[in-house]
């Protein structure tokens, strides 16, 4: 598929400064502080790579975590393990557009790479506002006039207007990198090209974006079925009149998402048999897993679905030929209650279909498991489900908008 932007492969790069925006937020130890795990510096790696080997002088910008988190910390660890993933110094500068950042980037040689500080320690970083304005602000002003060309490979954040993901594209000449790239052409195929019957697993704690996504697509036709699983089912099982217990009930909630049982109800009733929810849970008693049918559940948490659903829903999997899956089935994170998830990503791993698993905690169980069956395995759960859902993310329109001039 052809995309409607630039990319690396349209830019005269050597010896050039190339500002390239990555997502390499980590997850990190809230005790010691160190990284924990780098599978998206890893993933980052080829674009830098590759820009490095083709003689541009490589320019870091990303971001770790958000204001009054604990794992809001500077990046000079992902610096170190930059380095060390590309056999190559990496060198950190703990500035984002002062007179030491913009001293360093002056200083270049073709083949370095530097990587500034995080640029969420930026405020006008987490404001919201119209990408025209965000190239605005002071961090654009001062960065642009310093570089040729402006990269943007932070997928997992395309869903966010934010100045360093939108506004260079207004000042400098932009395209997208490797991710951003393989990314899209994934999405945009299997949303484009859907084969039938189309299978949509959607689970975990997230209950508004799997809803918005669940309206789209049975509303539009593309979605055959949908199976629940996660937080979302929990809420179904409430629209469809099913008990769940005082305990789940008040989870929900507390989660802020009681509003969505009504809208839940709605949706059994407008795509009656299309929207498929448990017939059995596995729930927390004393320490252990023990399973129940939903017309019998005792006051106790929900922490995975149970066999009957695993065998009902794997059936359904097998038989599609596009699969799309967002959000563990249960706490996963625990023994004996991973076994819904690891069930269905090996359902969805065996699937002769095409299969795309959306980011974040069902990705991470994906690699994990080291399937090799899934045809996509997307490093961005917020940005690819509000692409399946029909919206529009701000940092591919502006890619296009400035490619269209």
């Amino acid at each position: 598929m052809s995309l409607d932007f630039y990319t690396i492969d349209d830019f005269e790069i050597e010896d050039k400064t190339v500002l390239v925006r990555v997502d390499i937020n980590s997850p990190v130890d809230p005790n010691t502080g160190l990284l924990l795990d780098d599978t998206r510096i890893k993933l980052h790696a080829g674009t830098i790579k590759e820009l490095s080997d083709k003689g541009a002088k490589t320019v870091v910008l990303a971001h770790q975590s958000r204001p009054g988190k604990k794992d809001f910390t500077t990046l000079e660890q992902h610096a170190e393990a930059l380095s060390n993933i590309l056999n190559h110094e990496v060198r950190y500068v703990d500035d984002i557009f002062g007179s030491n950042a913009r001293n360093a980037i002056s200083l270049m040689q073709k083949g370095d790479v530097i990587l500034l500080e995080n640029v969420r320690f930026y405020s006008e970083e987490i404001l919201k506002r119209e990408p025209e304005l965000q190239a605005e602000t002071h961090m654009v002003q001062k960065l642009a006039p310093l570089v040729d060309y402006f990269i943007n490979d932070a997928f997992a954040a395309a869903h966010r207007s934010q100045a360093s993901l939108v506004g260079f594209a207004f000042k400098v000449p932009s395209g997208a990198g490797r991710v951003m790239e393989k990314e899209l052409k994934a999405l945009y195929n299997a949303v484009n090209n859907v084969k039938k019957p189309c299978v949509y697993v959607l689970g975990g704690v997230k209950v508004d974006d799997s809803i918005m996504v669940m309206e789209n697509t049975l509303e539009n036709g593309s979605a055959d079925y949908v199976l629940t699983t996660g937080l979302v089912a929990n809420i179904f099982l409430l629209g469809a009149g099913i008990d769940i217990g005082s305990y789940n009930s008040e989870f929900v909630k507390k989660k802020g998402y009681w509003d969505y049982v009504k809208k839940a109800e709605e949706l059994l009733k407008k795509f009656d048999g299309k929207i498929k929810i448990p017939v059995d849970l596995a729930l927390f008693i004393d320490e252990k897993r023990v399973e129940c049918d939903v017309s019998q559940l005792p006051n106790e948490p929900i922490y995975d679905i149970g066999t009957e659903t695993i065998k009902q829903y794997a059936e359904i999997i097998r038989s599609a030929e596009t699969l799309f899956a967002n959000g563990p089935a249960g706490v996963f994170e625990m023994e004996d209650f991973n076994i819904g998830t690891e069930d269905l990503l090996n359902a969805i791993a065996s699937s002769p279909g095409f299969s795309i698993i959306g980011g974040g905690h069902l990705a991470a169980a994906a690699n994990q498991m080291g399937l090799s069956g899934i045809s996509h395995i997307s490093s961005g759960g917020g940005a690819s489900i509000n692409l399946l859902a029909g919206e529009k993310l701000p940092v591919v329109e502006v890619l296009r908008e400035v490619a269209s001039r």
